[in-house]
């Protein structure tokens, strides 16, 4: 069993070195930014740090911190250390976040870089290096070559599909927005879908319809919208009107001449 590390024992001359401490603030600071004597801390054998309110508007909560010392066998208190540090309620700035995880879609610019890590998850390296030359041959398959990723430093990862259709699936170009629960019908039957190429094609393809919302995005096949290319016009069911007769009316006419009168009634 280890033994215990005994706590320093406060020293007197250290502890009572208050206008000691509260001098060297002040020469660090201002007068007026030195507030009361908060606590006195035992750093170590003969080694105090006292704290000191900081008045300073721009530094509320903070702290002036002022660190005595007295050497073996000395009668003096020396200063070590006089800093401004914070306080429990002291405001601070956010914790520091590295770059890879502050990014986020949408934020590469014109004429940003984004460096790729060579060790990044989603990405393997490519079957092979093919020279231009035989890029350039007449009756080459350009697109089959494209797929294997021969050409290519670096092709998509297991890991690099699986998160991307996870991503497109679940976003609004998936089955679960609310333009896709409303369409007439799916993607998988529309005329604009472009289907992607490799194992994506059984999930997702380009939508090429300049008047849907998702024009020129990856949509998955069970997606959809009203601009389906099979959508029927709806057909405008009209009826005749039917005349409308008062019978609770009348019109009261009255006969200057009654012989037209007599005539009528002779008549029928």
């Amino acid at each position: 069993m280890s033994r215990s590390r005994r706590s320093p024992a406060p020293d007197k001359a250290c502890t009572e070195a208050v206008d000691i401490a509260r001098a060297s603030a002040v020469e660090i600071a201002s007068p007026e930014w030195v507030g009361e004597h908060l606590s006195a801390k035992v750093e170590c054998d003969r080694l105090v740090t006292h704290l000191f309110a900081c008045l300073h508007p721009a530094y509320s909560g903070w702290h002036y911190a002022v660190t005595v010392v007295r050497a073996a066998r000395a009668k003096v208190v020396t200063v070590n250390e006089v800093a401004l540090v914070p306080g429990p309620e002291s405001l601070l700035a956010p914790e520091w976040v590295p770059w890879k995880e502050r990014l986020r879609p949408g934020d590469l610019g014109v004429g940003d870089l984004l460096p790729t890590p060579e060790d990044d998850e989603r990405l393997k390296p490519g079957y092979a290096q093919v020279p231009e030359s035989e890029l350039e041959e007449e009756g080459a398959d350009h697109q089959m070559i494209w797929e294997l990723g021969l050409g290519r430093t670096r092709v998509l990862s297991e890991a690099g599909r699986k998160a991307a259709a996870e991503r497109w699936y679940n976003d609004e170009s998936g089955p679960g927005s609310a333009i896709a629960k409303a369409a007439p019908a799916t993607c998988t039957t529309c005329g604009f879908l472009t289907p992607l190429a490799g194992e994506f094609r059984q999930m997702f393809g380009v939508c090429a319809n300049e008047y849907a919302p998702d024009d020129g995005r990856v949509v998955s096949l069970d997606h959809g919208c009203g601009a389906h290319s099979e959508a029927a016009q709806p057909v405008a069911h009209t009826e005749p009107i039917a005349p409308v007769i008062d019978e609770l009316g009348y019109d009261h006419i009255v006969f200057d001449d009654t012989t037209e009168l007599e005539l009528v009634s002779s008549d029928g």
